[in-house]
């Protein structure tokens, strides 16, 4: 394991910082997974406009979740969503960000 998964897993397990989450990828079984939530606002210019928006985005951890597709259905904390969007891994390999919406 590297330096970078042990930090990676080090954060997940955090209880300050991760969270339990239940992903169903479509047709397979629910798998119980870590969560790092980062809800944070989005700010998209439009011509000479800034939009500004919330977004329900999070990170998975790759060795839980190898391959999330769009449609896959999270659920945290008895709240439903699903994955929209393409997932992005990070640098390292270790993390997909996933953006959410209601299901």
């Amino acid at each position: 394991m590297t330096a970078f998964a042990a930090v990676v897993d080090t954060l997940f397990a955090d209880p300050n910082i991760g969270r339990e989450a239940i992903y169903t990828s479509d047709g397979g079984a629910p798998v119980l997974v870590r969560i790092v939530s980062r809800q944070a606002d989005a700010i998209t210019d439009f011509g000479d406009a800034r939009l500004w928006s919330e977004t329900n985005r999070l990170d998975l951890r790759v060795a839980e979740v190898a391959h999330p597709l769009p449609g896959d259905r999270l659920e945290i904390d008895g709240d439903a969503f699903l994955i929209q969007g393409e997932p992005v891994r990070d640098r390292e390999r270790l993390v997909w960000t996933v953006d959410l919406r209601p299901a």
